[in-house]
């Protein structure tokens, strides 16, 4: 298996699992065991459990059948073949109780921290951008709709626990846009396809050096990728101060907010309405969309590698995805770099 390149032993060989252990330990809070009981499965592989979940896309019932499947995944976790294995149910009450107490930010920031004293320091500046990922789709009628765009539960669900607690209240409804498909006869349609969407939407902000995510937020798929920048998006610690990002960021709100807190704006500037678009500023456009266009990499790697896509319900366990995500994308572009300055 490592001469035919195992991933999860690369991983191993590089990422220090045990920086996780202490957030663990604290979230979880297990007993010292004086009560008796089958002691608890050890936290540091219960999350490698999470992020072979993450980088293969599987559902708790499928990840159980494959750890006690695949040799690799048996190596990964440190077990043996007579090892007791963690259930789907384990997996699912494991990831559970990370989820209702909010770890993975922490989770995220320990990591962050690694990759900062290994000397991938954010630098070179910021690009901003946001992703659309899908959920299941809720089959809700218009006034179920309008309850929920006003953040109440409908009278319908509220004596029914178990269908309530199949819905999902957070994620929402929005256009997609993409460019329509050349046709048969060469022409180009001059109007842009909208596809409905629902689910979630991923914000990130990257540093222009190494291309690790620093800053993330999870909202609903309608929300507006403008007003996260001043949401907290913008990472403080950049040792430089621009930052790039599309025409969705350019307001006078956000213009303010960063010559206020001494960042300098690379942000792309919008199309006049009704009037074509100034050369200069089609140049300048041009000029910056070479750098920006580095974050849509991250978004194409973690769709394409780990396929992301939301599977539970609620913002809360949607973070926890995502969030997940974001760990093992800059784990993968971590073991990248640790190569690149191998050969160098």
């Amino acid at each position: 298996m490592s001469g035919l390149g195992d991933q999860l032993e690369a991983f191993s060989r590089t990422v220090d699992f045990e920086v996780f252990r202490p957030e663990l330990n604290k979230t979880l809070a297990y007993s010292d065991g004086s009560k008796g009981g089958r002691p608890p499965f050890d936290p540091v592989l219960m999350f490698k459990i999470l992020v072979i979940q993450t980088l293969n896309n599987l559902s708790d019932e499928r990840t159980e059948y494959l750890i006690n499947d695949r040799l690799s995944f048996m190596r990964f976790l440190g077990l043996g073949l007579s090892d007791r294995v963690p259930d789907a149910k384990t997996v699912w009450l494991f990831r559970e109780r990370l989820t209702q107490a909010g770890a993975i930010e922490t989770l995220f920031d320990r990591f962050n921290a690694t990759l900062r004293n290994a000397g991938y320091l954010p630098m070179s500046g910021q690009i901003l951008d946001a992703t659309l990922v899908a959920a299941p789709r809720q089959r809700n009628t218009n006034a179920e709709k309008a309850d929920l765009r006003e953040g109440q539960i409908p009278q319908d669900w509220q004596d029914k626990p178990s269908k309530l607690s199949h819905k999902d209240r957070h994620a929402r409804w929005t256009l997609k846009f993409t460019k329509a498909k050349r046709q048969e006869d060469g022409s180009v349609p001059a109007t842009d396809l909208a596809i409905p969407f629902f689910g979630y939407k991923s914000h990130i902000s990257i540093d222009r050096k190494f291309r690790l995510i620093r800053k993330w937020k999870v909202t609903d798929a309608a929300a507006s990728d403008g007003a996260r920048l001043r949401e907290g998006l913008l990472d403080k610690t950049n040792m430089a101060s621009t930052v790039w990002a599309d025409t969705a960021y350019r307001s006078k709100a956000n213009e303010d907010f960063m010559e206020k807190h001494g960042f300098v704006s690379k942000v792309h500037r919008k199309k006049p309405h009704l009037k074509p678009m100034p050369r200069h500023i089609q140049r300048s456009n041009a000029g910056k969309s070479v750098v920006r266009s580095r974050v849509e990499h991250v978004f194409a790697d973690q769709k394409s590698q780990t396929g992301l896509f939301v599977r539970t319900v609620g913002i809360t366990r949607a973070t926890m995805r995502i969030g997940l995500a974001n760990i093992v994308y800059n784990m993968r572009r971590s073991l990248l770099l640790e190569r690149i300055n191998a050969a160098a």
